[in-house]
């Protein structure tokens, strides 16, 4: 009879671990929650970007480190997060969860652990700005980057540098938190757009 160890290393073969994530992804995008879907659909995929998808050297006068150039992906991860949360209410704290299960199907288990920690503060914060705040949303969408990014990433780091040496660094830090809020703008600066036609033409 197979161990877990050998039955959870079989799940992560790619030709079974992506069509397990397709099929939940679907499921999701099928019954209507299509921000939900794509929520769920980047978790995995960023947390296995982080071995797989080669980085760059930063600068030491920059602060060091590496550059993971999906990094500004994350940033849209906590946009989408807000959408997702319009859209299945607190019940977004189910589909971080089922994120982070298709994470450990296509990363190493202490990034997933590390990603679920990030996660788990920063939808905090995110879930109180979203919940208590009459903003127009473009506006909570940067309220809640701003808040939430630099905790996500700090947390983030130091708990993946425990697998991957050298990778806590103040230039991966700042280069992180700098990708996520400039993901939040550009879609805070859509979504006010959007804001101004409608206040315009509310027909």
């Amino acid at each position: 009879m197979p161990s877990f160890v050998e039955a959870f290393t079989f799940l992560q073969r790619p030709e079974i671990s992506v069509p397990i994530c397709a099929a939940v992804v679907g499921a999701f995008f099928l019954s209507g929650r299509r921000w939900t879907a794509l929520y769920v659909a980047l978790m995995p995929l960023i947390n296995w970007s982080f071995a797989a998808v080669p980085t760059f050297p930063i600068p030491d006068a920059w602060g060091g480190g590496q550059l993971q150039p999906l990094a500004i992906v994350t940033g849209l991860v906590l946009v989408v997060r807000d959408f997702a949360q319009r859209e299945i209410k607190h019940w977004i704290l189910a589909a971080m969860l089922v994120g982070l299960a298709l994470s450990s199907l296509t990363s190493w288990i202490t990034i997933v652990l590390a990603s679920g920690a990030a996660f788990l503060i920063s939808e905090t914060v995110d879930w109180a700005v979203y919940t208590f705040s009459n903003r127009p949303l473009s506006q909570r969408i940067m309220i809640s980057s701003v808040a939430s990014a630099p905790l996500d990433q700090l947390v983030f780091i130091y708990l993946a540098s425990l697998v991957v040496p050298g990778i806590f660094a103040w230039g991966t830090i700042a280069t992180g938190i700098a990708s996520k809020l400039l993901g939040a703008f550009a879609v805070s600066q859509m979504v006010a757009a959007r804001e101004r036609r409608l206040a315009m033409n509310p027909s």
